[in-house]
């Protein structure tokens, strides 16, 4: 026994041992990988010495004798702590993640491969400017330079995902900064998706009005009347089956709520304390583990350029330089059209125009899957675009038999200058000379606010199409592809983008509201991001005279939801302090607990408070209850509340109040009826979730911001390495944006927000201040990954300064490339 007892003992210390040794090698491959930010190299591509000084952030300072060499240095620091994001991001235009990660990406590869995003970006690429074309060259150069200090001296692959799958990395072109460009403009695209619900919702819904309830007009002149959608295409269901979206973290194709947000405000010196201008820009992402942002400093030609940059473009989106400093928000523009087009019926290579049949533009496509056979796909083009597959935001639910839907988008240009533009703001020295640098810009259509030392502005940049008047959907609703009134005209020209220019109250903004109210077909957008955040925006700009860097801060910080205090007092009109006495434990005494609360309740969306999370439990359930009976299957599709749509049938505007009414039961129900109901909904879901006792809800733990990983995020163990989760203050509906999930399980998760926040202040521009939401690393054993995090949560930023010495002062190291000598 005892002999049996020592072996058993020299087994289970083999094993630790066996288990401590594969830790520490796993470790040390991984660990490889991290960058060494005090490095002298020789490279091959410079002109003359680059320095990147890193200060204590990890924010690099570049700095060069020419603008290639710092566009060099900024593609060196950006493959050190980003690579594997700048693969993923590659990959992803290319349609070619499946050759990574086998048939769990195949749908996105399949729809990426349809809309053509990478050979236009090739396209386009080649017909860049001289000026454009050499930054993009210089950038590609440095990005290639660090991955052959990967491969010469055997640095873990790069990032440690690499040592988990294969995924070889070619050297980088200047096409595929044009494609992550265009793969924004996916990302942030929502119209198509806005067609498909509007042509569904018109379908199950035979009232017009009703449609109007649910999709309301934003405030503004009214709209002319629409034809009904079964008018223009008869032979479609009206009750399809719903088929979700691909959650897959990589699909750049996102559900209209996520469809991209944004906060940007700006002050003249008449309104700033300090007699400067000041800037407030915090650009709303989906979040991701590391951060869509990147932040870097670049010592230019024309002068120093800090804020965000996205890793794989050589361009600083939003920040400033010593002279101007620039936002960006999402304007919303109408830049999709979605066409039904016929199959000609003898012969279905070919399809209706205005001209009669015509053939499909064709070319197969082959999709490497690891582990499988490969794919080939046969790609189809109209004259109005790509075709789309059915399943694509269930656009087979509105294509009538005999027909497919393709699509028309300013994305798809093979002769995109957005980047360009992009980088031509960075040399721009005043709002005027910012104007003007970006008038080829493209798509991902953007507000852009603009600020100098003495002015402040706001122009929507990107093309906007020319539609015809006589369109018969107004672009609201996919349209008939062979009318030649529903095709585009060509765009409008850049003076037709709506612009503000040094305003007589001295404050500007965008939260993306309503920016215009124009006709169809000069109108802009029917549909908008925001009617909500900019109440409480106004408010904040108008209680003061005059405005400081710290109280633009505090706006964007402030957490206070106007929908909140406008709707609660409608929804609970009888019910509070109504009811008789109940005993505890009764769903009566309950919801009296949580009607007092409320009732006392400042619309503060406090991580630390009770009240948010039953108020928005109350609406999502109250939502549920008030369009399911009408919409069945696509009420799935309306998985965030919709102020308006609450609003107007709380106040009955035009018979809305006819909601409350269940249509199956044989009785009639009202509103006030419907609420208490969704109270006890939604206290019924806090009990069984969080437990009976409200006073002790906190609504940061149902409000968790999820920066996961996008690969590792659900590995297990893995996953609680690569992830990094806070609890969170704001919501829907604040300026502070958190945009919860909306779905099972975990509603209320904070999934899309500000992942960067700038404050500039041009009376004194280095104590402009910036942060992003998680850190400069991109590699998850750096601490650098998520020494940012923290920061952002509490709302605290880091200097965003030009001054070289004091980026050098407190440096975590400093990285010199020197040109191989000739």
């Amino acid at each position: 026994m005892a002999l049996i007892f020592r072996w058993l003992i020299r087994l289970a210390a083999t094993l630790v041992v066996l288990c401590v040794l594969t830790i520490a090698m796993v470790y040390w491959l991984a660990s490889r990988s991290l960058p060494d930010y005090t490095d002298d190299l020789t490279v091959r591509g410079l002109e003359a010495p680059v320095e990147i000084v890193r200060d204590n952030a990890n924010v690099p300072h570049i700095f060069g004798e020419s603008d290639a060499d710092v566009f060099f240095g900024l593609g060196f620091a950006h493959a050190q702590d980003r690579m594997w994001q700048m693969i993923m991001l590659r990959r992803t235009a290319q349609g070619r993640l499946s050759e990574v990660f086998g048939s769990s990406t195949l749908d996105i590869d399949k729809l990426m491969r349809r809309l053509d995003l990478y050979p236009l970006s090739v396209q386009s690429a080649a017909t860049l400017d001289a000026k454009t074309r050499a930054a993009l060259e210089a950038y590609s150069a440095g990005v290639n330079a660090r991955l052959n200090q990967i491969n010469s001296e055997a640095l873990g692959r790069g990032a440690p995902e690499m040592l988990l799958f294969n995924a070889p990395m070619a050297p980088w072109r200047p096409a595929d900064s044009v494609a992550i460009t265009k793969l924004l403009g996916v990302q942030l695209s929502g119209h198509l998706q806005a067609e498909v619900i509007r042509a569904r919702t018109s379908l199950a819904l035979p009232d017009e009005t009703r449609v109007r309830d649910i999709l309301p007009d934003f405030p503004g002149s009214g709209v002319a009347a629409l034809p009904e959608y079964a008018s223009l295409f008869p032979d479609v269901s009206r009750h399809a089956a719903n088929m979700p979206l691909d959650p897959h973290p990589l699909s750049p194709f996102k559900d209209l709520a996520f469809a991209g947000a944004s906060n940007a405000w700006a002050a003249a010196p008449s309104r700033s304390a300090s007699g400067g201008t000041l800037l407030a820009n915090d650009p709303h992402l989906g979040f991701t583990a590391p951060s869509v942002w990147y932040l870097a400093r670049l010592e230019l030609q024309s002068g120093g350029v800090i804020g965000g940059t996205i890793p794989g473009m050589p361009v600083v989106l939003t920040g400033r330089s010593g002279a101007l400093g620039w936002g960006l928000t999402s304007a919303y523009l109408d830049d999709q059209d979605v066409y039904i087009e016929e199959i000609n019926p003898d012969n279905r290579e070919q399809y209706r125009t205005p001209e009669g049949f015509k053939e499909f533009t064709t070319r197969a496509s082959i999709i490497t899957i690891k582990d499988e056979d490969p794919v080939t796909l046969t790609l189809r083009w109209t004259e109005n675009g790509p075709v789309l597959p059915g399943t694509h935001y269930n656009l087979a639910s509105i294509t009538p038999p005999g027909h497919v839907t393709s699509v028309n988008w300013t994305v798809l240009t093979p002769r995109d200058t957005s980047l360009a533009a992009a980088m031509a703001l960075m040399d721009a020295k005043s709002v005027e000379d910012g104007i003007k640098a970006v008038q080829t810009y493209i798509a991902p259509a953007q507000n852009l606010t603009l600020v100098d030392r003495e002015n402040i502005a706001m122009k929507m940049i990107g093309a906007m199409p020319r539609r015809d008047a006589g369109h018969q959907s107004q672009g609201r609703m996919p349209s008939q592809g062979w009318v030649a009134a529903n095709r585009w005209q060509g765009t409008l020209p850049y003076t037709a983008n709506p612009e503000f220019i040094a305003p007589v109250g001295g404050i500007l903004g965008n939260t993306n509201n309503k920016t215009v109210d124009r006709p169809f077909p000069n109108h802009v957008s029917f549909v908008w991001g925001d009617t909500q955040r900019v109440q409480r925006w106004q408010r904040l700009m108008q209680t003061r005279q005059v405005h400081t860097r710290d109280s633009f801060i505090e706006a964007q910080l402030d957490t206070v939801s106007f929908t909140a205090r406008s709707l609660l007092p409608l929804i609970g009109a009888e019910l509070w302090f109504t009811g008789e006495a109940a005993a505890d434990g009764t769903a009566e005494r309950q919801r009296q607990r949580a009607l007092i609360l409320l009732a006392g309740w400042s619309g503060e969306m406090n991580e630390h408070m009770p009240e948010p999370l039953i108020y928005a439990a109350w609406l999502r359930s109250l939502q549920e209850r008030l369009i399911q009976d009408e919409l069945g299957p696509l009420a799935a599709e309306f998985d965030h509340v919709q102020p308006l749509f609450i609003e107007r049938v709380f106040r009955d505007v035009n018979g809305a109040s006819v909601w409350c009414d269940v249509l199956q039961s044989a009785r009639v129900e009202d509103c006030a009826e419907m609420a208490r109901l969704a109270l006890d909904d939604a206290l019924l879901w806090i009990n069984e979730t969080w437990g009976p006792q409200l006073e002790s809800l906190r609504w940061g733990d149902a409000h968790q911001a999820t920066h996961d990983h996008q690969v590792l995020g659900k590995v297990p163990v893995l996953r609680y390495f690569v992830n990094i989760r806070q609890s969170t203050s704001g919501g829907d509906h604040t300026l502070q944006r958190g945009l919860t999930k909306g779905s099972d399980p975990d509603p209320f998760n904070n999934v899309h927000g500000a992942g960067y926040r700038g404050v500039y202040d041009f009376a004194d521009p280095d104590s402009s201040v910036f942060v992003s939401s998680t850190g400069q690393s991109g590699h998850f054993l750096s601490r650098h990954y998520d020494d940012l995090a923290q920061l952002w949560r509490r709302g605290e930023y880091i200097p965003m300064s030009l001054d070289a010495d004091l980026a050098r002062a407190a440096s975590v190291g400093v990285t010199t490339l020197t040109p191989v000598s000739p």
